[in-house]
């Protein structure tokens, strides 16, 4: 997996052998000797990962780090904070000055390498959705509101055989509002999982049935994939640590588990994954908000389009044209914001008078469109009196202006065998075109002779 890396440390020895190991696994590296300059080098060049030294003169690696983390145009790179420093606390002061994981001097390259892959694993998924995010924001639309940092409520499912360890790690996670949900073997927490969702999985690598075979089961599964993972291990668990990276999980600790530093990675984890779910959120929404129409709420020409395209390939779909008659006039006499409530109203109605299974969408302008798959001739027509009717039941209200009586007039077609999209929409264009011409406030049906015909609507 090929990645920018940028190196950051003020002794060069230290450097040059980064750079020389990281080029033999075939990464882009960069260098950098100083904080200031570290900073200038990642809002440059946009490396995939940091590898920051903590001990630097002038800014340290944690003043970096806060400084990377409060940047909103590269937080989201992944930061490796490496330092001789062997003291707990100093692992948590990094852990909680955003920094993704902590490495001593001299670095083990095998962890640091299994730590590379699985924060790149990770940060490719983030990137996918930040950038559809965006585009999104880009295209108008409004983004999610930021995560709430506070974890009150979050829920963590822990996976250990050993009561004692399940009773410390819950009293330490409880400080920052974690519930904990204890299962005391994989078959146990695989059916919790089915029946409710967690914001994090802690599993422990002593387990009886194997607590990696565990989570790569997490990682196969479409509803677990984006549960971070953090494996609870012994010193001599090294092995087992490095191939749960390399099967996906995204954190570890080692015992004596240190409160702090659990805590310290346990909030990292979960920020992360709300980060993520606020992502897919906005992706979920603008994808939404592309194939809806703004005004009335319903589907739109491009997504009718497609769906008409999809019935017609299954099977005989009817197609249902609704024109808003005399619509010019309301927006001549009215005004523009009276028309967009007609249009909203008939909306309304329509939505009201369909079955559950019939798509209908704003066409353009004052034109809407049903369809009813695999409806035939009669059914199409009894819905499409319904909605006439429906119009005509009652006047529209409008602000400020008295009650408005609408009618409409509606073409139905009914396809046949092997027409296309083309020929569905000519034919109820057609017959909408008659109703319009006979009168008005009618529905008509397509005939033999509207297939293909191509007539300009009467207002």
């Amino acid at each position: 997996m090929s990645a920018r890396i940028l190196v950051v440390d003020d002794i060069a020895a230290n450097l040059r052998l980064l750079e020389a190991r990281l080029n033999a696994e075939y990464y882009e590296v960069a260098l950098a000797s100083s904080g200031p300059e570290a900073l200038e080098r990642a809002a440059e060049w946009m490396p995939d990962v940091i590898l920051l030294d903590v001990m630097m003169p002038g800014m340290d690696g944690y003043e970096v780090c806060r400084r990377l983390k409060a940047n909103p145009d590269i937080a989201h790179i992944p930061v490796v904070m490496i330092t001789a420093l062997v003291d707990p606390a100093e692992r948590v002061r990094g852990l909680e000055a955003g920094a993704d994981d902590f490495l001593s001097k001299p670095v083990d390259h095998p962890t640091l390498f299994a730590r590379l892959r699985a924060l790149l694993r990770m940060k490719q998924v983030l990137d996918a959705f930040r950038l559809r995010a965006e585009t999104a924001q880009e295209l108008g639309f409004t983004p999610e509101p930021q995560p709430s940092t506070n974890l009150a409520g979050a829920e963590a499912l822990l996976v250990t055989e050993d009561v004692n360890e399940a009773e410390l790690l819950s009293s330490v996670l409880s400080g920052d509002g974690i519930q904990i949900r204890l299962a005391s073997d994989p078959a146990t927490a695989w059916s919790m999982l089915e029946d409710e969702q967690y914001d994090l999985a802690l599993l422990s690598l002593s387990m009886e049935g194997g607590g990696l075979r565990f989570a790569s089961r997490l990682r196969a599964q479409a509803p677990t994939r984006d549960l971070p993972v953090l494996l609870i291990g012994d010193a001599d668990q090294k092995d087992l640590i490095l191939r749960g990276f390399d099967l996906g999980a995204n954190d570890h600790v080692l015992r004596p588990v240190d409160p702090n530093e659990l805590r310290a990675r346990a909030r990292n984890q979960i920020r992360r994954k709300r980060y993520q779910e606020r992502l897919q959120a906005e992706l979920n929404r603008s994808l939404e908000m592309a194939v809806t129409d703004g005004l009335t709420g319903l589907r739109n020409r491009r997504y009718i389009t497609r769906h008409l395209e999809g019935l017609l390939r299954a099977g005989g779909v009817a197609l249902l044209m609704l024109d808003v008659d005399r619509f010019k006039t309301v927006n001549d006499t009215y005004g523009h914001a009276a028309g967009d409530q007609v249009l909203q109203d008939v909306a309304l109605r329509m939505r009201r008078h369909l079955r559950a299974v019939d798509v209908v969408a704003r066409f353009g302008g004052e034109e809407f469109v049903v369809a009813m798959a695999g409806a035939g001739q009669e059914e199409a027509l009894q819905v499409a009196e319904r909605l006439r009717e429906s119009l005509i039941d009652s006047p529209v209200t409008l602000e400020q202006h008295k009650p408005l009586s609408i009618t409409a007039s509606i073409g139905v077609a009914v396809s046949r065998a092997g027409d296309t999209l083309d020929d569905l929409t000519s034919a109820a264009d057609a017959a909408l075109y008659r109703a319009k011409a006979n009168g008005r406030n009618r529905v008509e049906l397509a005939v033999p002779e509207d297939w293909r015909r191509r007539n300009a609507g009467v207002a």
